[in-house]
């Protein structure tokens, strides 16, 4: 009998986690954002430290990771059964990343995905990095976000001292939008243009601790792009389906 309940607790706990996984994860990526940022803020800065910089990376990562959440709400697999739920997560993530619009981001986005790497494709510049950045960032970076950065920057030295501002708070948002940027659309989409390749776009090698930390596994990208109804967190499995099919040839 006991067993019994125990069997069926867990199969209630499986279904439960099964069918919030997303909302779950989304909101571990916001808490731990706020409750580091927070701690850092307040934290005694020592230039000398590298935990000062191993901090800042830190940072950058959890930065990294408000915006793959917002990315994952474009595509409506934050919180799947609730579209409402689903576009405020995505709104507070943006949001939260350098004042990011999300309704203005949406169709962006899912323009890049209907015209990648063509002349349509708002992400997509045949330059070299530097002119692609260029042109990624006027895509994306508006006056109005300058403004309430520059607001928020003066008004958050009301109550924190500015090198922790600038160290935990402004250069992590710049460091992740080149993270993002580089890993999730320059490396992905520079010189792709085979035929074969339906979706023009590249694949990191299978090494999931490193697709981890350098773009929350966004760097299979390929795997993004055949199935964008996968949330962050199963794109390594794609990737393993797909090399284990092309190791069985």
């Amino acid at each position: 009998m006991l067993a019994g309940e125990f069997i069926n607790r867990k199969s209630v706990l499986e279904l439960f986690l099964k069918k919030y996984a997303g909302i779950t994860i989304a909101l571990t990526i916001l808490v731990a954002w706020g409750s580091v940022l927070w701690f850092l803020l307040h934290w005694q800065v020592d230039f000398i430290s590298p935990l000062t910089y191993l901090a800042v990376l830190v940072m950058m990562h959890l930065y990294t990771g408000l915006f793959i959440t917002a990315h994952d709400a474009m595509h409506g697999v934050v919180a799947p059964g609730n579209k409402r739920l689903n576009t405020v997560i995505g709104t507070l993530t943006a949001g939260l990343f350098a004042y990011n619009y999300y309704p203005r981001l949406f169709p962006k986005h899912h323009q890049h995905h209907r015209h990648v790497a063509t002349d349509k494709d708002p992400d997509y510049h045949g330059g070299n990095f530097f002119l692609w950045f260029f042109s990624f960032a006027r895509q994306y970076i508006t006056v109005g976000q300058i403004l309430l950065m520059a607001s928020t920057f003066h008004l958050l030295q009301l109550w924190f001292p500015l090198e922790n501002i600038i160290l935990f708070w402004m250069v992590p948002a710049v460091l992740a939008t080149f993270q993002l940027f580089y890993f999730g659309t320059y490396l992905p989409h520079r010189g792709v243009h085979e035929p074969e390749n339906k979706h023009k776009s590249g694949t990191q090698q299978r090494n999931h601790l490193w697709a981890f930390l350098s773009c929350y596994f966004f760097g299979y990208h390929y795997e993004h792009h055949d199935k964008p109804y996968l949330p962050w967190w199963q794109l390594y499995k794609e990737k393993d389906r797909r090399e284990g099919a092309k190791e069985t040839r």
